[in-house]
């Protein structure tokens, strides 16, 4: 792993392992509180639904008694807790029942184990990044690009950015990890069409989602700013855009246009929070590619978890993501599988 983060007792027992846990079986871990609500049984009995979670995943948690005093009542979603409990199956899924449960005290447990971190090289795909910048031949966007990315606290929060609260790359250094990959896309894209400005997409793929720097926050578990809520990462990385492109003498008008467009475009469709729809092929470009490596990467997590949770192949198991809950088949699993007879 190529970043460090907050020190703390490392914890032995993670989501990843409770699969293989026999029902019943009791045990003490860390996990963060990554959703928390209160439902009412079938008799009206209040409970809450937790989903926890850490570095390898998370898990859906009941507690049923809700006014032991051995269930702390001051624990909300974004905090670190300790939990006693047992692993129990519903609907052939893993679910905890929690009996305790009480906020972690400082220094208990590592950010390292809770935290879902990129399993690439950071400094390696940094480098990619730079590289790619260095190969453009628009010395203004370089100029740009420079700018920014020169700003050490603005490219250690770029570093170390997820980027999404749970939808796609919802971990450590997502956001740079995604940028990356669609760099590599964008590329190939821009040598098949050779109407695109490769540069200007380029810049689009680089500047899109920079705004989540300050929309995010990860410092205990994946959560929205105040100011991301309200504002949205769109905006706020047009401001920073805007504001950056004003501070450089002499940037073309018509540049500067062709940039903010693409922030604001990229999410390609009013419905999905663009202000505007695409209308340069580099914006719709960079709204294909978007849309594809976060679907495609979102699959792959889906994949991974049923996975984790033994379901067979010939299930229709892979969620696109949350704008499309249409199931997906994992092919090379379910072909492998027939040809063994399965």
């Amino acid at each position: 792993m190529a970043m460090l983060y907050a020190s703390g007792r490392m914890k032995d027992i993670f989501v990843s392992d409770l699969a293989g846990f026999d029902e019943g079986r009791q045990f003490d871990s860390f996990f963060l509180v990554l959703a928390k609500q209160q439902r009412t049984t079938k008799t009206n009995k209040p409970y809450w639904n937790l989903v926890l979670g850490d570095k390898t995943g998370d898990i859906e948690a009941r507690v049923w008694e809700i006014g032991d005093p051995r269930i702390g009542k001051d624990v909300e979603r974004g905090d670190t807790v300790k939990v006693r409990g047992s692993v129990t199956k519903f609907d052939e899924r893993c679910q905890l029942k929690v009996d305790q449960l009480r906020k972690a005290l400082e220094g208990e447990a590592a950010k390292s184990d809770l935290l879902p971190a990129t399993e690439h090289d950071v400094a390696e795909l940094w480098q990619k990044l730079e590289s790619c910048v260095a190969s453009m031949t628009n010395a203004d966007l370089k100029r740009l690009l420079g700018k920014l990315l020169g700003d050490a606290e603005l490219a250690k929060a770029y570093r170390e950015a997820p980027a999404a609260r749970q939808v796609h790359h919802a971990w450590l250094g997502g956001l740079l990890e995604h940028v990356v990959s669609l760099l590599g896309l964008a590329q190939v894209v821009a040598a098949h069409y050779p109407m695109l400005d490769r540069d200007l997409l380029l810049t689009g793929v680089i500047l899109h989602d920079i705004g989540k720097i300050r929309e995010l926050s990860w410092e205990t578990g994946f959560d929205y700013t105040v100011e991301g809520i309200l504002l949205g990462h769109i905006q706020m990385g047009i401001d920073l855009v805007e504001k950056t492109i004003d501070s450089l003498p002499d940037f073309p008008p018509r540049l500067r246009t062709m940039v903010l467009h693409m922030v604001l475009s990229h999410h390609g469709k009013l419905e999905f929070g663009s202000p505007k729809l695409p209308m340069t092929p580099e914006a719709l470009a960079l709204s294909f590619v978007d849309d594809f490596d976060a679907k495609m990467m979102a699959v792959e997590q889906e994949f991974e978890k049923c996975d984790r949770e033994g379901r067979p192949a010939d299930e229709m198991t892979g969620k696109v993501w949350s704008l499309d809950n249409r199931q997906l088949l994992d092919t090379k699993k379910w072909l492998k599988n027939r040809e063994q007879g399965n």
